[in-house]
């Protein structure tokens, strides 16, 4: 008997104890919504690298799970468990698209947002041996002949970019969805597409080393790593877009215990170490905090309505 009840107490002060210990105590896991190797994922990763130098016995491991423009990944995110242990890296527009599309069974209200990390804007990008060498030259293209446009799928930001160019210059498009910005790539460098609406990473090397020409970027200002580059708005065009990529934790995780991992995004985003590997990766840091970040996707929604209402998808 006395063996008895001091293996019950032996077990109660094991469960007590671990249900009782300082958070963190376990692995990390960071979804990400798209493939490894993507930029979302190389995000990913540089942040559970410096983010180990802030919580030093906490192991942070990577999960991708690609699939329908990042929905599996963020229907995986909204699912899971409330614990603190499960960030999720997510990106825009898509988050907000499949809401408006009426494909998500997830809400903004399902998630806490801990803040956003970088941008990507968009670009507009023709093959080298293009004589379309601005905005005015492709919309007078665009005109006097049906032109194919690659796209980095329906509800993507390039597709939101290229119907919002669309209805602000009375042009239409072939609208050409791809399965990813490889796909895109080998449009451009292989002159088989006329232009293609992408995000500034995915083609700026190219870019610079002469294999495809970067038209426009989809912004007020001009990126620091490319002030070769116009923006829309220089040219007359007030067409703007741009993707984000942000990550946050279910809406139930308790509150202490978000407020410990916004804490760590603070830490990590203005790490110096973190900024320059960012940098090398062409990872355009755009830090907002849970509130901005929260605004910024609400007001997003709000316009992806607005797109959505006029051309669905």
């Amino acid at each position: 008997m006395r063996k008895l009840i001091s293996l019950v107490l032996f077990l109660a002060t094991v469960v007590v104890s671990g249900s009782f210990a300082a958070y963190p105590s376990k692995t990390v896991k960071l979804i990400v919504p798209s493939k490894a190797g993507g930029s979302t994922d190389t995000t990913a990763r540089l942040f559970a690298q410096t983010a180990k130098k802030y919580w030093k016995n906490t192991d942070f491991i990577i999960i991708d799970k690609p699939g329908s423009g990042g929905l599996m990944g963020f229907e995986a995110e909204s699912r899971s468990r409330p614990d603190g242990y499960t960030f999720g890296l997510m990106f825009t527009p898509q988050i907000v698209a499949h809401i408006v599309a009426k494909r998500a069974s997830y809400t903004l209200k399902s998630f806490k947002i801990i803040g956003n990390i970088a941008e990507d804007p968009e670009i507009v990008v023709v093959p080298a041996q293009s004589s379309v060498k601005n905005l005015d030259q492709l919309v007078k293209l665009a005109k006097s002949k049906k032109i194919t446009a690659a796209v980095n799928g329906i509800g993507s930001d390039d597709f939101l970019a290229a119907k919002n160019f669309e209805s602000a210059t009375g042009v239409k498009f072939n609208l050409m969805p791809t399965k990813g910005s490889t796909e895109e790539k080998a449009a451009i460098l292989g002159n088989h597409i006329e232009v293609a609406f992408m995000n500034l990473s995915q083609m700026l090397a190219q870019h610079k080393a002469g294999k495809a020409r970067i038209i426009a970027i989809m912004s007020k200002k001009r990126s620091d790593v490319a002030m070769d580059i116009k923006t829309s708005v220089e040219q007359g065009y007030n067409v703007l877009m741009t993707a984000t990529r942000g990550m946050l934790i279910s809406s139930k995780v308790k509150k202490d215990i978000a407020t410990k991992i916004e804490d760590l995004y603070t830490k990590v985003v203005n790490d110096k170490e973190f900024q320059a590997k960012c940098k090398k990766a062409y990872i355009f840091l755009n830090p907002m905090n849970s509130s901005e970040y929260t605004a910024y996707l609400e007001q997003l929604q709000k316009d992806t309505q607005k797109v959505y209402d006029v051309s669905p998808w």
